[in-house]
């Protein structure tokens, strides 16, 4: 039996004890609902439409009563027309054709006397407006921007930013009525034309123009506001409404922003507002907060920036995290444009790093990493290295990057570097990335004045934890190079070097860590080399026949990377003419400036470790691949799909073997450093490395057939950078010689108004490498070209890599490059797969095409 009113159906449901019975209420009294709808003269429609919207409201279909809601709108009672317009704005959107029949119902209600009536269209109109429904209904909404009823006004300004929102090119329609609204005295009246002035900023540059010469109106407002008395009607907690005041903030902001005149005319009121609002309540912090937003959004005075950082820095002080956190983020984006101002309250930031909030404890970390500089480095570090100590295990990987870039970029003198890093590599070694570990060795080598200090630090420190693997591999390194320096001593004024070290004890090290619990296959590959080297800086015969004993156990190893190299150690002992000459030292790597010196981007620092664009590690540290003992990474999460994707494209199979894409963060470090053979074998001999790897010669594979493709690309969202077996050091990417003479460039792709072209050139230092210029014209796409993303694929026997876009969005006109290296030993004909990905206006285009007409010369 049907329910009569909408409060026996809640009843009946509320009454229900499972599911099931719930549902069987509702299905019945749908049926009875649809039953009545076919009735002519159902005097139940207005009650009927009202329990259709809770069973709506509940989550079961109800869109029969579409038609029922627009027959109510027809009617001439009030409450009728209030129930059709719910339920129009409830059971319908603007996609739906059933829309266009309420059309001329809105029309006719926005021309109502009753101005409660007019309210209802304007607010259906507001929620559910289609661009066609814009279009037509706008002459009434501007008709009724000028009524004068301040409740119409109010409605109708809310309804124009919807109508702009769906049909931009429309805001000039409002332009007249909204600078009158500006000079409205109802509180109500000024809130929404301001919000609706804003959007038209947004949308519209030349309207941002028009709206500047409102800025003194805007400012007495403002004025009027901060020192108006109580007034019960607008009063909140003390504060003159703050809602309004913060609305003109906003708009300020927008009006202020790159424009001196509008900046000068606003910054007094500012002032005003940031010393007279109460900071002991959150409306007054709201309003402080977008003070702060608005004055380092506008051209400033600094005495006024200096105000609003000190206003963040009180903020900090507050017992309420979420304010905490505002005031942290807003110093990581201000940081940047006056440093010295937010350096004030580096003890209050550094407190914060203690917090038990971990999203507090985030932030204070990416803002500490901001502060560092050269004068306050050594303070800032340490307290870095406290909380290092006893941070999450999420915080290391990052802590231990950004501390150690800090370190290289802001060191006093080398032995505080040195120091530095390895209290990093004691603290957090198995959170070390690879690049980090391969600078630190970089620096030993580079600083011999040090060695004897550093190897005795390191052999201090692998005697007293070989847990952490970071800490192993490079003291297992640096004693395997240095050894003999190690066995000399010295004196030293820390307690903890050893003055006095046996050649035993060093091999007796290297023995126990190799039989100790954290060894792995890298670490044993690391002491093998290490052992080996030390066997041309050790005098003893007796450790020296330890030495071939160790590696003759290994022989038999299971991994066959260590089988292989104990056997080719022990073999070697075979030619004593030649192998003091093989394992003589490493020589001192040379580093590019650029690499020496990284940037940090203030508003990111966290983000900037995994995102080359910004400056972060993957762009600014170079790191070599072992052709011998290829690692492919683990691909991860976030990159999965265009493994996939790529994969299919070119050809599929396995993402590990034909295509791979990996990023720095999941690199595997490998014995790069540890290379005990200076001489490159012939596929890679003529391509500059940084730091000289372990490769036999005889373990070299030729690349076989063309019919197989290497991928690697560039994912312009992450800067994803994968480069093949023997390909050249990402750090060589940095400068390219371009000495031959410009050739000619050659079109890859030119669909859509958007053209690829490809400008190739041989390497000056070694002719087997070719630089090929990639560079995306957007000719006539006729809107900004975003989300660029470009790959290509070689063949097998070539190696590839590329460096990030100079930009993943095009304007119209523009252009960007991108650079991409290509090994080819072989000198045969250069085979591309190309990949374009891009979106403009809304349309993602993605295209897959193959180029190979680089003529002879150019490969």
């Amino acid at each position: 039996m049907p329910y009569y009113r909408l409060k026996d159906l809640i009843k009946a449901i509320r009454a229900c004890k499972t599911a099931a019975d719930e549902r069987a209420v509702i299905q019945k009294e749908s049926a009875a609902i649809r039953t009545s709808f076919k009735e002519e003269n159902n005097d139940s429609q207005h009650s009927n439409v009202a329990k259709l919207l809770y069973i709506h409201m509940l989550g079961y279909p109800a869109h029969f009563g579409q038609i029922e809601c627009l027959k109510l709108v027809a009617s001439n009672r009030f409450a009728d027309k209030r129930l059709g317009y719910l339920g129009i704005m409830l059971l319908l959107d603007e996609n739906q054709e059933v829309l266009t029949l309420v059309t001329n119902s809105l029309k006719n209600d926005m021309n109502h006397s009753n101005m409660y009536i007019v309210g209802l269209a304007l607010c259906t109109l507001g929620n559910i407006s289609s661009p066609e429904m814009a279009g037509d209904l706008c002459a009434e909404v501007e008709k009724n921007l000028g009524s004068s009823n301040t409740y119409i006004r109010k409605k109708a300004a809310l309804c124009a930013m919807r109508i702009i929102r769906k049909v931009p090119e429309l805001h000039e329609n409002f332009l007249s009525r909204a600078k009158a609204l500006l000079s409205d005295r109802n509180h109500g009246v000024l809130l929404t034309a301001t919000t609706l002035i804003i959007e038209m900023c947004l949308i519209n540059n030349e309207t941002l123009q028009t709206f500047r010469k409102a800025v003194p109106l805007l400012v007495r407002h403002l004025k009027s506001l901060v020192s108006a008395g109580f007034s019960p009607e607008h009063d909140v907690t003390g504060v003159s409404d703050p809602f309004l005041q913060v609305k003109i903030l906003k708009l300020l902001r927008i009006l202020g922003k790159g424009d001196a005149e509008a900046s000068e005319a606003m910054n007094d009121i500012l002032a005003q507002v940031a010393t007279n609002t109460e900071s002991s309540k959150n409306v007054g912090n709201s309003i402080l907060y977008e003070t702060v937003q608005t004055i380092m959004e506008i051209q400033s005075e600094s005495g006024l920036r200096t105000l609003a950082i000190n206003i963040l820095g009180k903020f900090l002080t507050n017992r309420d995290n979420n304010i905490r956190y505002v005031a942290l983020t807003t110093l990581n984006k201000t940081v940047s444009i006056d440093t010295n101002a937010v350096q004030r309250h580096r003890n209050i930031i550094l407190d914060c790093l203690r917090d038990g909030d971990i999203s507090i404890r985030r932030r204070a970390l990416e803002l500490s990493f901001a502060l560092i500089n050269e004068s306050n480095v050594r303070v800032l570090t340490r307290e870095l290295l406290a909380f290092l100590e006893i941070a999450d295990n999420e915080f290391k990987q990052a802590m231990t990057t950004k501390i150690c870039l800090a370190a290289d970029r802001f060191a006093p003198n080398k032995r505080w570097h040195i120091d530095t890093v390895l209290r990093v590599l004691k603290l957090a070694g198995n959170y070390v990335r690879e690049e980090i570990l391969s600078n630190f060795v970089r620096l030993i080598a580079q600083t011999p004045d040090l060695n004897a200090y550093t190897v005795q630090k390191l052999y201090s420190a692998l005697k007293a934890d070989i847990s952490q693997e970071s800490l192993t591999l490079s003291g297992v390194w640096v004693i395997g190079e240095y050894g003999d320096i190690l066995i000399k001593g010295g004196s030293f004024e820390e307690e903890e070097l050893v003055k006095e070290v046996t050649e035993q004890d060093v091999v007796d090290l290297m023995d126990s860590i190799l039989a100790g619990p954290y060894a792995n296959q890298i670490t044993r590959e690391y002491i093998l080399t290490a052992l080996m080297k030390l066997t041309s800086r050790l005098v003893s015969t007796s450790v020296i026949q330890h030495i071939q004993v160790i590696l003759e156990r290994h022989s038999t190893s299971i991994e066959v990377e260590i089988q292989q190299r104990a056997i080719e150690y022990s073999n070697l002992f075979k030619f004593e003419n030649i192998r003091p000459a093989v394992l003589e030292r490493m020589p001192v790597p040379e580093v590019k400036e650029e690499n020496n010196r990284p940037t940090y981007e203030s508003d990111s620092l966290l983000d900037d470790i995994d995102n080359p664009k910004n400056g972060g590690v993957d762009s600014l540290l170079d790191f070599s691949e072992d052709v011998t003992n290829p690692k492919v990474s683990v691909v991860p999460e976030t990159t999965q799909s265009t493994v996939d994707i790529l994969a299919d494209i070119f050809g599929g199979g396995s993402t590990t073997t034909n295509s791979t894409i990996t990023t720095t963060e999941n690199i595997i470090p490998n014995e790069d450093i540890i290379g005990i053979f200076n001489s490159i074998p012939s596929i890679n001999s003529n391509i500059p490395t940084n730091v000289p790897t372990n490769i036999p010669t005889q373990n070299i594979q030729q690349p076989n057939a063309l019919d197989n493709l290497r991928l690697t690309g560039i994912d312009s969202s992450r800067g994803l950078l994968e480069f093949n077996v023997a390909s050249v050091p990402s750090s060589n990417l940095d400068v390219f010689s371009l000495t031959q003479p410009e050739p000619e460039k050659y079109v890859a792709y030119n669909k859509n108004g958007f053209k690829i072209t490809l400008d190739p050139s041989k390497d000056s230092s070694n002719p087997r490498i070719i630089n090929i210029s990639v560079t995306f014209h957007n000719i006539s796409v006729g809107a900004t070209v975003q989300n660029l993303l470009f790959q290509a694929a070689v063949l097998k026997g070539q190696k590839l890599q590329m460096q990030s876009p100079s930009s993943t969005t095009i304007a119209p006109g523009a252009t960007a490059q991108q650079m991409i290296r290509v090994s080819n030993p072989q000198q045969i004909n250069i085979r591309l797969r190309l990949r374009i990905s891009y979106t403009s206006s809304g349309t993602k285009v993605d295209e897959v095409f193959d180029f190979n007409s680089f003529p002879q010369e150019c490969w």
